[in-house]
């Protein structure tokens, strides 16, 4: 099968490109410019574009599909060339279906925690031998691709975006997969410059659970009580499964979770991703692993790329990085980090970064989200702002909207990295927390500080 990807070197994207390469595709693909790593992963199997840009010249009628990266634009010329030529053209999502339309679909959906989740229930898979097919938004330990595509294997398991499908499609992507199996996590507003309502974004989880094939299943986080509140009055002839945080403790900055067996030490921690943990438990279950088989397999999880994930340790100190940026995983994320090291003082550090983190009306969503640090720093680049097109942001707007009289503000990253570099992080634990770099930021030179 011959197939062209317009946009090639995307994250989700490239990773498609390759998966098909291992499955014995012909691919081909286009791209204005690809930057690492995905520009060296491409290179190494033959499918890095000869020449950034786009040509038309390479859509021919001996494609048998297309796949358009949300990446491209609605006047891209291949796409127009595309189009005239009457080609199948697919988005990111509706292919995956394709592929995937005779295999047990599992899809894990949520505005938080669908990368751990996921990520979660290949690492028990991976652990006991089980060969699975999956699609997952971060690099995982023990795994090549971030996709992967067979003939044969009976599962496939999606991380479920609600982000929009492509330039011509602006379905959420999780719409396209018609679970057997899904979860949902927890709903929080996010990707405001797609849904500029509260109500349109929550809309789009309530078609997600009603998407479910006839006969499924959503196994749902009955803490949150948008989730309970849509999935219960879905009226889809499904079965809905709550779950629940289930009891732990946390002893000298080691989380024991309780099981029928005793306390299980965990690599994990935070309330949040012990609920993930419980979510993923029972989708593991759903696909043959008794729950035995699954504690003995999750007690070795180190948690997914950039997800809460440990840079340095050193005697009295330790550092973390995590992904997150909307109020709600910031909130999490933070709390989680100091109830794990409660004698420590907490820096936490957030970069404004998204389009909705740097927007004037969503910045009060962050409200208490940095109340359980010590010290608090919102750092983020007006030249951000001006690249997104947004109204200018005020030192004293975002203050308001934390709604926290001692908050460090820095806009400048040489002011931010010299704040960070002259601290004294004996008994401290630091939290940089970013979809960024904090205007350059090498996070491998953070290691210095931790003693």
């Amino acid at each position: 099968m011959n197939v062209h990807f317009i946009a090639i070197g995307g994250a989700a994207m490239h990773n498609l490109a390759l998966a098909l390469h291992n499955k014995g595709y012909r691919v081909t693909g286009s791209d204005d410019t690809i930057f690492e790593p995905s520009k060296s992963r491409l290179e190494s199997k033959g499918l890095l574009p000869a020449a950034f840009g786009w040509f038309p010249e390479k859509i021919h009628d001996t494609l048998d599909a297309i796949v358009l990266g949300m990446h491209a634009k609605v006047d891209n010329p291949e796409l127009l060339k595309a189009q005239e030529l009457g080609l199948t053209i697919y988005s990111y999502p509706e292919f995956l279906y394709e592929q995937a339309k005779h295999k047990t679909r599992v899809v894990i959906g949520g505005s938080h925690g669908k990368t751990t989740i996921t990520s979660m229930i290949l690492h028990v898979m991976h652990y006991h031998d089980k060969d699975v097919d999956y699609m997952v938004g971060a690099q995982l330990e023990g795994f090549d691709v971030m996709v992967k595509l067979t003939e044969d294997n009976d599962f496939m398991v999606l991380e479920g975006d609600e982000y929009l499908s492509s330039p011509i499609d602006r379905r959420p992507k999780f719409h396209l997969y018609k679970p057997n199996i899904a979860l949902l996590s927890g709903i929080a507003w996010d990707h405001i410059n797609v849904f500029p309502t509260y109500e349109n974004y929550v809309k789009q989880f309530s078609i997600f659970v009603d998407s479910i094939v006839s006969g499924g299943s959503i196994t749902y986080n009955e803490e949150d009580l948008e989730v309970k509140r849509i999935v219960e009055a879905s009226e889809n002839t499904i079965r809905k499964i709550p779950y629940g945080t289930p009891d732990y403790t946390v002893e000298d900055g080691q989380t024991l979770i309780e099981t029928p067996e005793g306390p299980l030490p965990i690599e994990v921690f935070g309330k949040h991703n012990l609920n993930n943990l419980a979510g993923a438990k029972w989708i593991c279950q759903h696909m043959g692993i008794d729950e035995d088989d699954f504690y003995e397999a999750i007690s070795t999880f180190k948690g997914a790329s950039k997800r809460l994930e440990k840079i340095a340790q050193g005697k009295t100190s330790v550092a973390y990085k995590d992904f997150a940026h909307s109020p709600s995983k910031v909130q999490a994320t933070t709390e989680a980090v100091k109830d794990q090291y409660k004698k420590k003082e907490l820096v936490a550090c957030l970069e404004l970064h998204t389009y909705s983190s740097l927007n004037v009306e969503f910045l009060k969503e962050y409200k208490g989200a940095l109340d359980a640090a010590d010290i608090a720093v919102v750092f983020y680049s007006p030249s951000a702002l001006e690249i997104k097109k947004l109204d200018k942001i005020t030192d004293t707007q975002i203050a308001n909207a934390f709604e926290r009289a001692d908050l460090l503000i820095y806009t400048n990253p040489d002011a931010f990295k010299e704040f960070l570099f002259t601290q004294d992080f004996n008994d401290k634990a630091l939290l940089l927390m970013s979809s960024g770099n904090y205007g350059g930021l090498d996070f491998d030179s953070v290691k210095s500080l931790i003693v």
